[in-house]
């Protein structure tokens, strides 16, 4: 009978699967900005680490990273750490790393335009005025990554949107935003499988 150290050591050493897909979540990395409506993405990496017991807390790349397998897919989680206007420095260096597609990449964010419980899965498209989304977009050269967009609220017409995205939101609104990053794990799980449409004719327009 094989030695247990041996049988550990052999499991060690057997190659993991190669990183394929990169899930990028967006945020500001410092302590105050964490339940800001701005750093919806960086929360929705934390619940699904936390869902899929796995740890985005290695710095690489200019940001937090960690690895997993989600669906049968080996995927490098990503939490950037340069500010959300310069996020897409972290997240070239990574896709160059691992020679990851644009069609790899699947971005999460905040999202004013929908309301807070509300989420929309897109394969691509302009940033919609998003700092985040643009900077990547200019360092990939293109927009043709998928996203997942959670909704924050529109800006009130008397907030400077840089206040309205640095702000948090209510008591009752954080349980709606709560709700719907609950249902990341298993959209992401459809989008990694290649199954990007029914990602968004579930999940697109889900008001909770």
């Amino acid at each position: 009978m094989a030695n247990i150290f041996d049988l550990f050591k052999k499991i060690e050493s057997s190659p993991q699967p190669s990183i394929t897909h990169l899930v990028v979540g967006l945020g500001n990395p410092e302590s105050k900005y964490t339940y800001t409506r701005h750093n919806a993405g960086f929360l929705a990496i934390d619940y699904l680490c936390e869902k899929i017991g796995a740890r985005c807390d290695r710095l690489k790349f200019k940001a937090l990273i960690g690895e997993a397998t989600i669906n049968g897919v080996r995927v490098l989680l990503m939490k950037p750490q340069t500010y959300m206007n310069l996020s897409g420095e972290a997240v070239i260096e990574a896709s160059s790393f691992y020679k990851i597609p644009a069609e790899n990449i699947i971005v999460l964010s905040d999202d004013t335009s929908l309301d807070v419980g509300r989420m929309r899965v897109r394969k691509g498209g302009s940033a919609g005025g998003h700092n985040g989304l643009k900077n990547i977009i200019e360092h990939l050269k293109t927009d043709t990554f998928p996203r997942i967009k959670l909704g924050v609220g529109q800006k009130p017409p008397h907030y400077d949107m840089v206040d309205w995205v640095l702000g948090r939101l209510t008591e009752d609104d954080e349980k709606k935003q709560f709700e719907i990053i609950k249902l990341v794990p298993d959209c992401l799980s459809l989008m990694l499988k290649g199954d990007i449409e029914k990602a968004m004719c579930d999940y697109n327009g889900v008001i909770k």
